[in-house]
């Protein structure tokens, strides 16, 4: 519930931001036409997401004589979740990691590294695919697309601003201007603050998931371990990944590289781990 209604707020904010940022850089006409523009692209994305996605990194799919136990794994989990068994999918990539991706539940795909089959033991593994199949059950992936889509919508008013400025121009379809030094740096900082509270919205579904899925399990300490094992592995064996695609996995690929915590897709794994094994389920 915290979670929900921290994304809720974050959403909520990245809305506020566009439109006070939409109405001084671009007028109505130009926040319509970025947000149009914006939606067009994102959801085109999110409705073929999970191809997308499935073919970057080459996964293939595997079936129930090809790979039992992690049939056997996610069938269970999905039945307590009450959701459809979602496809699966193995990574032929050493790196230990796991994402989901899937438009809904009736859409869903789960991919596995052989790396993270080969570290983990069956219920760690079983707290992993529990972590992603919360991702399904969440609507993860539409919510990360509404706040791609207003983002995204930020940056285009941004860009508009910038040629405006470039070109003498800091009138608005009102007839209101804005000071050219103030269109510019608005201009400058208003992607940048879309950026982070973005970045927030992915972090807080991290934590959702870790929840959800510890409740399907009811072992919230077993994908605490797996965190750990994963945080470690990934270290040693780093994953080939596209930042565009980072915030899918359930570590980041990309920590591996010097990356501020304010600019991951992810909670620290500390803080995951800690909030794992604080956790009481009765």
């Amino acid at each position: 519930m915290q979670n929900t209604l921290k994304t809720t707020l974050l959403l909520g904010l990245l809305m506020g931001l566009f439109l006070l940022i939409g109405g001084a850089l671009g007028g109505r006409g130009g926040m319509v036409f970025a947000f149009g523009l914006a939606v067009v692209m994102n959801f085109a994305a999110f409705w073929f997401s999970d191809k997308i996605v499935l073919a970057m990194y080459r996964a293939r799919p595997v079936d129930e004589t090809e790979a039992p136990e992690l049939h056997r794994i996610v069938r269970t989990l999905a039945t307590r979740a009450r959701i459809p068994m979602p496809r699966l999918y193995v990574i032929p990539s050493p790196a230990p990691n796991a994402f989901a991706t899937g438009r809904s539940p009736q859409h869903a795909a789960v991919a596995v590294t052989e790396g993270i089959v080969r570290i983990m033991n069956a219920s760690e593994l079983e707290g992993v695919l529990a972590h992603e199949l919360a991702h399904v059950l969440n609507r993860d992936v539409l919510i990360s697309t509404i706040a791609a889509t207003m983002a995204g919508a930020i940056m285009m008013l941004a860009n508009m601003a910038r040629w405006a400025a470039f070109f003498g121009s800091s009138r608005d379809d009102d007839g209101g201007g804005m000071n050219p030094i103030a269109l510019v740096v608005t201009a400058i900082l208003a992607p940048f603050a879309a950026m982070l509270i973005q970045l927030a919205v992915s972090r807080s579904r991290e934590y959702g998931a870790d929840a959800t899925g510890a409740h399907l399990t009811r072992r919230p300490d077993t994908l605490a371990s797996a965190l750990e094992k994963l945080h470690e592995a990934s270290r040693i064996v780093p994953m080939d990944a596209s930042p565009a695609t980072a915030h899918l996995f359930i570590v980041n690929p990309l920590s591996g590289r010097s990356l501020l915590a304010l600019f991951s897709t992810h909670p620290p794994i500390g803080e995951r781990v800690a909030r794992l094994r604080a956790m009481r389920i009765v």
